[in-house]
């Protein structure tokens, strides 16, 4: 039996489209893609909200026709017996009664394939965090998927990740296998107004209130980033006020910062002098577009514009900053925060 959901504000699994926020047309474009037979390349910073919409696709897909759906994360794989063995684990047994083992080897990743294809059912496969293979040890891993996947007639792909140039190289340069063999698709944030009718209309449901302004200010205080947002709304909506306000989101931001302070001197710990100087700097401004800019390098007290291009070369590579179309901000919001109230 199911269990009901106490706080609808989830921050981790999917629950239904009740609990899901907007994303219409981008469902829309995925489940017409795939329909259609175009694979997918799904490109989004972590924390975003992709692995929430791959699952809502799926239940979109789900509904629509008789199909089966898989998701695996191949985040913590470290080489092509690795990927093959998440692999096998998702897939092997969901189609049939029989009972198969693999040894985790190429061979392997042949018969998964065929697996798929031999059950005569239509197949969604999503491999998140897809960058991941061009890690691995072994050469040809991307030429090996690439000449199994583009035989295959019923059976689609969407390939998400959030290194974006990563993803990007993968799919768009011509000297890879992948090369423009998917339609891409960026998920950028839910816009505000579509946000703002979603937390009312749960808070409400719940027999609780928030006030617009209190939505505004915690959807603005992190940017619209979609898991960050969601954690404030998931603690404002268990604290035992009737009515949540501006005040009392503040102090939940607050709460939380306090909270993980070990973790972010934890993270300040892990960088150089100058590389936590240029963090703190991009704390205060919120996001920059020209970081090595005399301009900002002057303001913040930087130093030499060859040692921030360094610093910001190993903090990108450290995955505690991100660049999104030429706007650098940290990738976690909370510390960010917490780096600017320091």
């Amino acid at each position: 039996m199911k269990q009901a959901v106490v706080n609808p504000f989830l921050l981790t699994g999917y629950e239904g489209p009740e609990y899901f926020c907007d994303r219409k047309l981008e469902t829309q474009k995925i489940t017409e893609a795939l329909t259609n037979g175009r694979n997918i390349t799904l490109i989004s910073p972590r924390r975003i909200g992709k692995t929430g919409l791959i699952h809502h696709v799926f239940h979109t897909l789900e509904e629509q026709q008789d199909s089966s759906c898989f998701y695996l994360d191949i985040y913590h794989t470290h080489s092509l017996h690795d990927f093959v063995q998440v692999f096998a684990e998702t897939v092997i047994g969901s189609l049939d009664t029989k009972s198969q083992k693999f040894d985790k080897t190429e061979e392997s990743l042949k018969e998964i394939f065929a697996y798929l294809v031999d059950s005569g059912k239509v197949c969604y496969i999503a491999m998140d965090e897809f960058q991941q293979i061009t890690n691995y040890p072994e050469k040809g891993v991307e030429a090996l998927l690439r000449s199994y996947i583009q035989q295959l007639t019923s059976v689609h792909f969407i390939f998400s990740g959030s290194q974006k140039h990563v993803m990007e190289t993968l799919f768009t340069s011509a000297s890879r296998p992948f090369y423009q063999s998917t339609q891409m698709l960026q998920l950028k944030e839910i816009d505000l107004t579509d946000y703002q009718s979603f937390v009312l209309k749960l808070f409400e449901k719940g027999k609780k209130a928030i006030t617009t302004g209190a939505i505004d200010w915690a959807y603005q205080i992190v940017h619209g980033h979609t898991w960050y947002v969601q954690v404030l709304f998931n603690r404002a909506y268990s604290l035992r006020d009737t009515l949540v306000d501006v005040i009392q989101v503040e102090n939940v931001l607050t709460e939380i910062l306090e909270e993980n302070e070990v973790t972010y001197l934890t993270y300040c710990n892990l960088v150089t002098g100058k590389q936590l100087a240029l963090l703190k700097a991009i704390a205060k401004e919120g996001q920059v577009t020209e970081p090595t800019a005399s301009s900002f390098i002057r303001e913040h007290n930087l130093g030499a514009a060859s040692t921030v291009s360094t610093s910001l070369k190993s903090l990108l590579a450290k995955e505690l900053l991100f660049n999104n179309k030429g706007n650098y901000f940290i990738y976690d919001r909370f510390f960010s925060l917490w780096l600017k109230k320091i």
